[in-house]
């Protein structure tokens, strides 16, 4: 097996790929204030990481309610869609491609960073075992345990869809070149899907087909407002436990759940492997390999990958693409070192969340440090 194969072309709906390393997600909280809006900084960032196949933007939530940690991006305001504008050109002007994380944290978040600091919103009243980050007023900024949230009610659902449209629009809008609508590691989606996490008694808890019923429907409104089913993507994170949520029978879930999706013919699937934060879950590679043989479009696979995991998964059939966070963060020519097999940058964990340039746009590539 060789590192090679990550560098072969692939396609994302009819979107051309020059090779298969894909930038995850990453959330980096260097937004401008007030507003979370986009800005110069965050251009340079994902400009200089051009050379991925694709880049998935960090998470940006879709409207006010939608934020659980301070300083990250939006996609509602114009001021952001300007924004983001900066970014877009930037990567398309360094040859690359850029699709946008539709976010919204659910019950993941405070009412410090709430509209008129309401609570959160959820499936179910039902607290988090998990933390966010806030700011108060007077500028003081530090992580707290998450507000207990309230429970959508069945006529507020339809609000939160029309929130994954718009933004959809505004992100098309802002010259990004699709998609990708976050259903994982715990946040408003998750939420739905996790049994633990959801216990409503109306059509969208109880039954899997309930539980997945949410999802579904935000995927269709975003295909809608998209016009291409192949400019959207989804994130899941089977048997994940980050957040608080958990499902007892997750082989049933995902196998219902990627029915509905070959369904749907989308851009790709994207898989976050349950140990990116440091835990094994017994039982995922063999739910992974269901995953695959079922679903029937592109798989990229996410977490704790290496050029040469990364290989033998694709030359497997496991995955079609393979995402690298951290990596990226830390070696913005991470593609031009795979293929000179040179060692890779490791990051200042003091740096991840919040700042300036610093941990952030000062990482040297290969050529700087030659």
């Amino acid at each position: 097996m060789s590192a090679f194969t990550l560098l072969q072309p692939a396609k994302v709906g009819s979107l051309d790929l020059p090779n298969r390393v894909i930038m995850a997600p990453l959330t980096r909280q260097r937004s401008q204030q007030p507003g979370n809006i986009p800005h110069a900084l965050n251009a340079t960032y994902y400009s200089q990481r051009a050379n991925a196949g694709l880049i998935i933007s960090e998470a940006t939530q879709v409207c006010p309610e939608g934020q659980g940690y301070a300083w990250t991006p939006g996609i509602y305001s114009d001021e952001q869609i300007a924004g983001w504008q900066q970014t877009t050109q930037a990567v398309h002007d360094a040859g690359g491609r850029i699709f946008l994380q539709l976010w919204h944290v659910g019950r993941i978040s405070h009412n410090l960073l709430q509209p008129a600091a309401a609570d959160p919103v959820a499936p179910s009243a039902i607290q988090a075992k998990a933390e966010c980050f806030v700011q108060e007023a007077s500028g003081k900024a530090y992580k707290t345990a998450t507000a207990k949230p309230r429970a959508l009610t069945s006529e507020e659902l339809a609000g939160v869809k029309q929130a994954y449209a718009d933004a959809t629009r505004n992100a098309l809008q802002a010259g990004f070149d699709g998609v990708e609508v976050h259903a994982a590691n715990g946040y408003l989606l998750d939420q739905f899907l996790c049994p633990n996490s959801n216990q409503r008694e109306d059509g969208y808890g109880g039954s899997i087909e309930n539980r997945a019923r949410f999802v579904l429907e935000v995927l269709d409104e975003v295909i809608a407002a998209a016009g291409d089913s192949g400019k959207v993507g989804i994130r899941i994170s089977p048997m994940g436990t980050f957040n608080g949520v958990a499902d007892d029978n997750p082989q049933a879930t995902f196998a219902y759940l990627v029915g509905e999706l070959n369904q749907r013919n989308l851009g790709y699937l994207h898989v976050n492997r349950p140990d990116w934060v440091g835990g094994v879950y017994e039982g995922f590679d063999e739910l992974l390999a269901e995953i695959r043989q079922a679903y029937q479009g592109t798989l990229i696979l996410a977490g704790g990958m290496t050029a040469e995991s990364g290989a033998a998964a694709i030359e497997s059939g496991l995955a079609d693409l393979i995402a690298f966070g951290r990596p990226y963060i830390a070696n913005p020519d991470l593609v031009q070192r795979i293929e000179a097999g040179a060692e890779w940058n490791q990051i200042n964990p003091k740096t991840l969340y919040g700042g300036a340039a610093e941990g952030y746009t000062d990482y040297p590539a290969m050529s700087q440090q030659a």
